[in-house]
């Protein structure tokens, strides 16, 4: 194996051991962090097929991870109050079943992402950093201005929802559910940078002209890793906020998007586990040095340089040296 592998396989064990060794010390708190981590790797693996593989710099994903959150909040909520959210035309009721949940999560996030996507991408570069951050902050303030299901407020739910033959309010058995998903897109995110439309879509990214030249469309290949993109980023979204039995537009803010972002960033842009060593070290930092000041940011932007400045490939470029990204 490559030396980036062997680092990825180490990322998933101490991904997986923390919260096992957690669980023998009966410390639920660093489950529930190390569940919150996997849930952020997670979005920014999402992002990362865009960004990493398509070059596309979205700062309007956390629109979609919201809009997952919502569609979790909008249907657990109506499913304890026992009100349907629709009754004419037809009746559409609330469910507290979590693959009802994902799924409707996923297409109404990739719905938006589609929607966003076909007129964002007719720009490129700051043109289309700044649509995407432009309909990210309209759906932000849309769901400021929504009422009905909490405002600025947010919406609280008061039981976690359900999955079949598990106690999801268990730490470690809902920590256990977001880490498969988190492997089973990774499979799903190597298979396709692997695949022909992978390797079209990162040739796009290094020369559009020859992409053409051979009849392939640049503009169709963004869209679709642009709404895959925002498919896995709306399923992050639902766990979160299943996680925190709450949606607020806060999981709209352009700062959530900046996040997605930094978590690549730290990671390496374009490596397949980028956003899972992002995220750890994010929440690290968050956990060790929130508690020590509110201004702990400024240690992560100072880590942001760094990586920036002597570190382009991020930690695991700079720790598997002169091996090349996956794609």
């Amino acid at each position: 194996m490559t030396r980036e592998t062997w680092i990825n396989v180490a990322a998933l064990a101490f991904l997986l051991g923390v919260p096992l060794w957690a669980l023998m010390a009966d410390e639920p708190f660093i489950i529930t962090l190390a569940t919150r981590a996997v849930i952020f790797a997670l979005a920014g693996v999402g992002l990362n097929l865009a960004l990493g593989t398509g070059g596309l710099v979205s700062l309007g994903h956390a629109a979609f991870f919201g809009i997952g959150g919502y569609a979790m909040g909008i249907l657990a909520s109506h499913a304890q109050a026992y009100t349907p959210i629709m009754e004419a035309p037809f009746l559409i009721e609330g469910t507290r079943s979590m693959p009802v949940i994902w799924l409707v999560a996923m297409v109404t996030s990739a719905l938006a992402a589609l929607a966003i996507g076909a007129l964002s991408l007719r720009t490129s570069g700051v043109y289309f950093i700044m649509i995407t951050l432009a309909f990210g902050q309209m759906i932000y303030y849309f769901a400021i201005s929504w009422p009905a299901y909490g405002g600025e407020d947010g919406l609280s739910i008061y039981v976690r929802n359900e999955f079949p033959g598990l106690n999801t309010l268990v730490p470690m058995q809902f920590f256990g559910l977001c880490f498969a998903i988190l492997c089973l897109t990774l499979l799903l995110m190597n298979a396709i940078h692997k695949s022909s439309f992978g390797l079209a879509l990162s040739a796009a990214r290094q020369n559009e002209t020859r992409v053409l030249s051979v009849g392939m469309k640049p503009y169709h290949l963004r869209l679709v890793a642009f709404v895959i993109s925002g498919a896995v980023t709306g399923l992050a979204g639902a766990l979160f906020a299943d996680l925190n039995r709450f949606v607020s537009p806060t999981m709209l803010s352009w700062q959530m998007s900046g996040e997605i972002i930094i978590f690549i960033i730290i990671g390496g842009v374009g490596r397949l586990f980028g956003p899972v060593i992002g995220a750890m070290i994010f929440i690290l930092l968050e956990h060790t040095l929130g508690g020590l000041s509110e201004f702990w940011h400024v240690y992560l932007g100072a880590l942001l340089l760094g990586i920036v400045l002597f570190a382009k490939g991020g930690v695991i470029g700079a720790l598997a040296g002169r091996e090349k990204a996956h794609d």
